[in-house]
């Protein structure tokens, strides 16, 4: 008797097929419930700003190898283009570029305003080409508040007060590279 009430014990241990069914449909039930009002969205991009512009354009879907990026209109709308014999598309996420000058230092270290020319009729404020290697244009750009170092190679743009502070810091940063010899 003894040995029959083990297994008689043993036996009731165990779900049947129709318990683990019905316990089956009813997750299904409430996980179709409860999560079909919830939205599954991707986390969209920050802005594309002077201080996230590199990192925001290599993580674009339209960054494959080199991209350029063209803006107008003030520099309230923007495009890609991959390569440099792709046609322009649009930049699809947001932009917190406006009113930005582009500067760079020409060859007595002055720092001039760049002239992109025009583009479909429109003045274009800023153009740079990015690379696979994580290069990019290095150019200072300005707005109203501050202005931004953003370097060729290595390191993250650089917000700073005054344009000529940003023009420092690019000679400083242009001469550590120069004479560390490591670098090349």
């Amino acid at each position: 008797m003894r040995k029959g009430a083990k297994q008689h014990k043993h036996s009731q241990k165990a779900f049947s097929l129709l318990e683990l069914l019905i316990v089956i449909v009813i997750v299904a039930l409430v996980y179709g419930l409860g999560f079909s009002a919830i939205e599954f969205t991707q986390a969209k991009p920050k802005a594309l700003s002077p201080l996230n512009l590199k990192e925001n354009i290599q993580k674009s879907k339209l960054f494959s190898g080199q991209t350029t990026l063209m803006c107008l209109d003030k520099c309230r709308t923007c495009y890609m283009r991959d390569g440099i014999s792709s046609a322009f598309s649009p930049y699809e996420n947001s932009i917190d570029l406006s009113d930005i000058t582009a500067y760079t230092l020409d060859k007595d270290e002055i720092l001039t305003p760049i002239e992109y020319g025009r583009y479909d009729d429109k003045k274009v404020c800023l153009m740079i080409d990015f690379y696979t290697n994580g290069s990019s244009t290095q150019v200072i750009l300005e707005d109203e508040e501050s202005a931004y170092f953003l370097p060729a190679f290595f390191g993250k743009a650089q917000a700073f007060a005054s344009i000529e502070e940003a023009k420092e810091y690019w000679l400083k940063e242009a001469d550590s590279v120069s004479n560390n010899e490591d670098f090349y």
